[in-house]
């Protein structure tokens, strides 16, 4: 859950769920502590968004009701702030940094991508992270590689 203060009146409780097909964000609009309205955004694959929950609270401000034009263009102008991305990076590298752990950590290549894929998934999983279905049939030249690259991605 992740909640995205506006202002000293609007504010945006955003949380992310699994389905059957995929996950969705849910985003619920409080303005003066009281919930006013709700907007859901599903995902079959990944999001292509600049920051999680970026599509949800667009969706939100197109669809409300219950904020005036003025709100709803600070909403707007919040949206678009770029500070945020800034602060999921942080997460992000994070998560880099742990996985690139996995080569000093272990001795063999297959420790190394355990590892790497554990570090991956506990920081991404519930962030829209879906692995390859055949990821476990995959070699161990195959895994480091594409290991490798989401860490030299992130950085």
């Amino acid at each position: 859950m992740q909640i995205f203060r506006v202002n000293k009146n609007i504010e945006v409780v955003c949380k992310s769920e699994s389905t059957r097909y995929g996950f969705r964000h849910l985003a619920t609009l409080m303005i003066d502590g009281r919930e006013a309205e709700t907007a859901k955004h599903c995902y079959y694959n990944r999001t292509w968004e600049r920051y999680t929950f970026e599509s949800v609270l667009e969706a939100l401000v197109e669809k409300s009701t219950s904020l005036t034009d003025s709100r709803k263009r600070t909403l707007k102008r919040y949206i678009k702030n770029y500070d945020r991305v800034h602060d999921d990076l942080a997460g992000l590298r994070s998560v880099s940094a742990g996985m690139a752990l996995g080569d000093i950590f272990s001795t063999d290549k297959k420790g190394a991508n355990d590892w790497k894929t554990r570090m991956l998934k506990a920081g991404l999983e519930h962030k829209g992270l879906i692995m390859p279905d055949d990821w476990d049939t995959l070699d161990e030249a195959t895994k480091e590689v594409r290991l490798n690259g989401v860490i030299h991605a992130i950085r």
